[in-house]
């Protein structure tokens, strides 16, 4: 009887498990697991601190014993793996509940081990709480059952700003310290300012730009030397692939620091597989390397496991990288690759950016959504996206995700048949904008330029042309810019002091009609992408904003 070993319990590995039970029911299946809980959702701990998610049990998608009855797996708890014998294909595992220690063969082994929170050598972090599992959240709990005033949050990144948000709506006074000058590394500066004001607004103080030096008993101090009072603080600054049993057994790690794996998830050793967060990915737009620590992605990779070891036929996918989180009343999700990877790359790229309704206007209650999409203006394929709103968030990202997977150009998006009424959507539907702006762009018709260009410009001689209405601009507008409204346009033309002009409105719509319009009259006009929506949320916009001085909350903060 062939016996397979899994070293995990978690996503990646009982997906494998119960895979390869439904595809060989004699195979001897043993699932080693360190921790006290197997098949829980990782991803709802931050929900569990907050109240959200009322008991730990909720989380359990699975018990250990309920894994034995239905799929006759010989699930082993508070089991930790310390040594793999590949010559005698042995594993040694302490039981840590019995203080024993024994040796147990295999056939073929899964690592699915995943990720370890990264701990950084501050001063006092043995005093910050991590939250990676069940045992975690549990003791963070209690912690705040003590009743803490205030907390501290030290990372803005997923488990970062989930963890504020619920501490917040505790009625604890909440601080994130993030030592980059963002929120949500995913996405890009203009977007992720989006992200701040929404936690600024529900009272989390941001400290971006500044880094922990040091953790006491009652509160942090800041690399800038400002201290944060705190009862309360949990490190959420990232994870990195828990390779240490790997290392010693002496599989090869990838350029990222996980293992390294065939399209198969097969190691350098051809019995031993390893998937989910501790395994490298191959990114779909390059085919470089990438950790990509996410949930179905480890799900995918333990069937794909599981069927190969059955002998079935299997599809290689790897991976864009498609991720949503809520920020209270917002959804903000991502997928492929932000303007900064593809600037570093020297990718070539053409952002689009667009705040269309969640649904049709001239239906109650209708909400702007921000998005942005990133094309590559030869091939016209969609390199990535970012999108952020109260609603219709999810769908939107999705689709995209799925025109990426699929290969569709950006201008493709605008044939997709997607389900409309006005409650739902519009007959136009956001995705389908995209594809119109797209085709524009690609076929030539329409040039814009970006908010991190204006200066440029400006400083060669541009003229800045507001197209909104005269009370629009007088509410706010970006310097040094002339106003003359688009339904006035063709008789302010003479009011232009040269040729070349970047057109900006709202949104874009107006902002593209006006520049057509100049485009015919003979003038170098340009489209300012995304408007002047797209400019106020900007760095260079939230400068001249008028809370700008205020929205720190702290002096020595850095908040856009």
């Amino acid at each position: 009887m062939r016996r397979v070993i899994i070293i995990g319990g978690v996503a990646g590995g009982m997906s494998a498990a119960t895979r390869l039970r439904r595809l060989d029911p004699d195979c001897s299946i043993v699932v080693l697991e360190k921790s006290s809980y197997v098949s829980y959702a990782n991803c709802g701990l931050p929900y569990r601190i907050g109240g959200v998610i009322a008991k730990t049990e909720d989380l359990l998608l699975q018990t250990a014993e309920a894994l034995n009855l239905r799929f006759n797996l010989d699930v082993r708890v508070l089991n930790q793996a310390i040594e793999i014998d590949r010559g005698e294909k042995k594993i040694t595992v302490i039981d840590l509940s019995a203080g024993r220690q024994y040796v147990i063969e295999y056939d073929q082994l899964i690592l699915s081990v995943g990720a370890q929170p990264v701990v950084p050598p501050i001063k006092g972090i043995d005093k910050a709480f991590t939250l990676r599992t069940v045992e975690d959240a549990v003791r963070i709990v209690q912690a705040v059952e003590r009743g803490p005033r205030k907390a501290v949050v030290i990372g803005g990144g997923f488990i970062g700003i989930e963890t504020a948000e619920n501490l917040r709506n505790l009625g604890i006074s909440t601080s994130v310290v993030e030592a980059l000058d963002q929120l949500l590394v995913p996405l890009d500066p203009e977007m992720a300012s989006l992200v701040a004001k929404e936690m600024l607004k529900h009272g989390v103080d941001l400290y971006l730009g500044q880094s922990v030096a040091a953790i006491y008993s009652k509160g942090v101090e800041l690399s800038g030397g400002e201290f944060i009072n705190a009862d309360l603080v949990i490190s959420a600054i990232g994870v990195r692939p828990d390779t240490s049993l790997a290392v010693k057994a002496g599989l090869k790690l990838g350029p990222r620091g996980g293992v390294s794996t065939n399209i198969y998830n097969q190691t350098n050793d051809p019995d031993i597989y390893s998937i989910g967060d501790m395994a490298e990915k191959v990114d779909a737009l390059d085919g470089s390397a990438s950790l990509v620590p996410l949930a179905n992605i480890a799900n995918r990779q333990g069937r794909v496991v599981a069927d190969h070891i059955a002998g079935r036929k299997t599809r290689w996918v790897p991976t864009i990288g498609t991720a949503i989180v809520k920020v209270f009343d917002l959804t903000v999700a991502t997928t492929g690759w932000n303007q900064k990877r593809l600037r570093e790359a020297g990718h070539h790229y053409v952002p689009i950016h667009v705040h269309p309704n969640s649904h049709a206007g001239y239906y109650p209650g209708a909400k702007s959504i921000a998005i942005k999409v990133l094309i590559d203006p030869n091939s016209g394929l969609i390199l990535g996206a970012q999108a952020i709103g109260t609603e219709g968030v999810d769908k939107r990202i999705d689709v995209i995700a799925t025109a990426i997977r699929s290969g569709l150009r950006a201008e493709d998006l605008a044939d997709l048949e997607l389900a409309y009424a006005p409650p739902f959507g519009s007959a136009k539907d956001p995705i389908n904008m995209i594809g119109y702006i797209a085709e524009n762009i690609t076929s030539g018709f329409t040039n814009t330029v970006q908010w991190d260009e204006l200066n440029m410009h400006v400083a060669n001689g541009a003229t800045l042309l507001d197209v909104r209405t005269y009370g629009e601009y007088s509410k706010g507008h970006i310097p040094d810019s002339l106003n003359i409204p688009l339904d006035e346009l063709r008789e302010g033309i003479r009011e232009l002091p040269n040729s070349e002009v970047i057109v900006y409105c709202q949104v874009g719509i107006r902002g593209h009609t006006a520049a057509s319009l100049l485009l015919g009259y003979g003038y170098n006009a340009v489209n300012l992408d995304g408007g002047y929506e797209t400019w106020i949320n900007s760095p260079a916009g939230m400068r001249s904003y008028p809370n700008y001085g205020t929205c720190a909350l702290r002096p020595s903060s850095t908040v856009f």
